[in-house]
């Protein structure tokens, strides 16, 4: 009878073993670009599926790459470009969720710039907010398409985000600004009005996305299904207008200071969720299409982002979990 029990107990091992603690690693302390996230702990979805997440802010994707890599955060939001380019370098580590669906970065200049299109920025320094964050490989694609080289037609300057990104446009160290969404709508809050210039096919091209290793993956299916499903739930949860006010509350509670001015925080965060619809409204949230992916890819090869195509681009991205994270329990 004991032995039986122990059989049975043993058998069970794998699934218990799962990770149900979770530490999710975003790249900007931000609340609001990460909504569902937000909505899905205050309206207890995270708690439905056994899981309790504490979030960490970090600086950049490299930094969520890292983190991954290390151990020290489960599931992280790292862009594509930096992603790919840990995969060349033989880190293992695998988009599971496209959570912005549409681009989050644009490039911008001051409204009163003589500059209409990327092309009018040759000889410019253009800000980032840091130097290897993912908002660099998606400027570079587009003035690569120009024959524009980094270096050598415009150079990149590393000024943060905030305050010192206002400091570094009202002191004239930079010409324009590859911001993210984020990002513009502060600058031009703190008395900068932007004007975005980026070439409309750039706009299809996805943002950060979940992230997790591949042996996290492989050891723990059942973990991520139930954050992916608590994440659809708050998405939608979040769309629904009849839910404004409580997604604006849960947001808050994510990211008090964000908040403080109620004005900015609903404008940004409607700016954001309108990154968030998929490209194909047929495509279910989370859901990355592979032609995307080989645009990126593309992309980042033939501005230097990566010296040659990745041996196998399939195994940086998942869709295996996208029926799962859609059934009703």
């Amino acid at each position: 009878m004991g032995a039986a029990l122990l059989l049975a107990m043993s058998a069970l091992a794998p699934a218990s073993a799962e990770v149900k603690e979770l530490t999710i690693v975003v790249p900007n302390p931000s609340a609001i670009n990460v909504y569902p996230l937000h909505v899905a702990v205050g309206e207890g979805y995270f708690a439905e599926e056994g899981l309790n997440v504490k979030v960490e802010a970090v600086n950049g994707s490299a930094s969520v790459l890292q983190l991954l890599a290390s151990g020290q955060g489960h599931i992280g939001q790292p862009g594509p470009a930096p992603l790919l380019a840990a995969r060349a370098r033989g880190e293992d580590v695998v988009f599971i969720y496209n959570h912005f669906s549409r681009s989050v970065f644009g490039l911008v200049v001051p409204e009163e710039s003589p500059a209409k299109v990327p092309a009018d920025l040759k000889g410019a320094t253009i800000g980032v907010g840091t130097a290897d964050g993912a908002e660099v490989g998606f400027t570079r694609g587009i003035m690569n398409d120009l024959g524009l080289k980094d270096g050598a037609d415009y150079q990149f300057l590393a000024i943060g985000d905030g305050g010192t990104a206002v400091a570094a446009f009202l002191n004239k160290e930079v010409g324009a600004y590859a911001a993210a969404v984020a990002d513009a709508a502060i600058i031009s809050a703190r008395g900068i009005p932007l004007r975005e210039i980026t070439p409309e096919p750039y706009l299809d091209y996805f943002g950060n996305g979940w992230a997790v290793t591949r042996a996290f993956l492989d050891a723990n299916p059942g973990t991520i299904e139930g954050f992916g499903r608590a994440l659809v739930r708050g998405t939608k949860f979040g769309l629904d207008p009849a839910n404004r006010e409580a997604t604006l509350k849960h947001v808050a509670a994510g990211n008090p200071q964000e908040s403080e001015d109620p004005a900015f925080a609903d404008a940004l965060l409607t700016a954001i969720q309108g990154r968030t619809l998929p490209v194909d409204p047929k495509d279910p949230f989370g859901y990355m299409p592979p032609g995307a992916w080989v645009k990126w890819q593309e992309s980042l090869v033939a501005s230097g982002g990566l010296d040659k195509p990745l041996d196998n681009l399939e195994a940086a991205y998942t869709n295996q979990f996208i029926d799962a994270w859609h059934a009703t329990k």
